[in-house]
């Protein structure tokens, strides 16, 4: 069934994100701590892992995963903000600069209505920093479509040593 479908993809995604982990913590590079693993949802942190790795497609879905059960408004409207986040960088890696620059300024207002400086340990202010000056030059001309598409760096979500409270 599509369910199982969904639920076998999402083990690969999980053990693809466990060994982006694992390889993450080899570098040195920590995104999150055990606290934050033990403190938030699976689909959480595997969608950080899927998002720094730069699977931006798998991470939208392990976050629409959670986007679609039972969770509290501020965090609903959290993980679409980053689901649409990542689906603007996903639109970029295959060529589709307009659709990329509506998911940015969809995020964008997504994480205005938020409303918060902090969510479930993500520094918002700094994120959005980053998803900027990524994507800001989406917003700079007339139509992204007639214009090559520039080298960028993407976010790193990384995620701050306090544990945030979430709905």
């Amino acid at each position: 069934s599509e369910s199982n479908c969904f639920k076998i993809e999402c083990a690969q995604s999980l053990n693809r994100s466990y060994r982006s982990y694992t390889s993450h913590m080899t570098e040195n590079q920590t995104y999150y701590t055990n606290a934050h693993i033990a403190a938030y949802p699976v689909e959480y942190i595997a969608g950080i892992d899927l998002y720094n790795a730069g699977e931006f497609h798998a991470a939208h879905d392990v976050w629409e995963e959670r986007w679609m059960g039972e969770v509290g408004p501020d965090e609903k409207l959290f993980l679409q903000a980053m689901i649409q986040s990542a689906v603007a960088f996903h639109h970029l890696d295959i060529g589709r600069p307009g659709a990329s620059r509506q998911m940015y300024q969809r995020a964008k207002e997504k994480f205005a209505r938020l409303g918060k400086r902090v969510f479930m340990s993500l520094d918002l202010e700094e994120y959005q920093n980053q998803l900027d000056t990524a994507l800001s030059w989406l917003l700079s001309i007339p139509d992204p479509r007639d214009h090559p598409i520039p080298q960028i760096q993407r976010p790193k979500i990384r995620l701050l040593a306090e544990i945030s409270e979430f709905d």
